[in-house]
């Protein structure tokens, strides 16, 4: 079975560690790469190729909306789903129309 492959994108470390260590308890997904701002997100999308970006959209140098956009664009194989605290249908709008593939609140259960 192939893996499902992950890039996660948070400009918080803690959050980035327990994204990866709870993606690594399950045996079909790898986590390939970390972000920790948006500019970082895309050259690793592009150079890695993930399956799947988890990306925050508060990001530093650039946001993660504007970084959902140029990965479709130059990366378009990978599917971006925004993990955020945000509870806002403007985003979700906006993440329609960047290309991204989904949007989970961070308090979901």
């Amino acid at each position: 079975m192939q893996k499902i492959t992950v890039l996660i994108a948070d400009d918080h470390t803690i959050v980035r560690r327990g994204l990866r260590s709870l993606l690594q308890t399950e045996k079909d997904i790898e986590v390939i790469g970390e972000a920790e701002t948006g500019r970082q997100a895309v050259q690793l999308a592009v150079a890695l190729k993930p399956d799947v970006i988890l990306m925050d959209i508060a990001m530093p140098m650039l946001n993660g909306l504007e970084a959902t956009r140029q990965i479709t664009r130059q990366a378009p194989s990978s599917r971006v789903l925004i993990l955020s605290s945000y509870n806002d249908d403007e985003y979700v709008h906006e993440l329609t129309e960047a290309g991204g593939a989904g949007y989970l609140l961070k308090q979901a259960d």
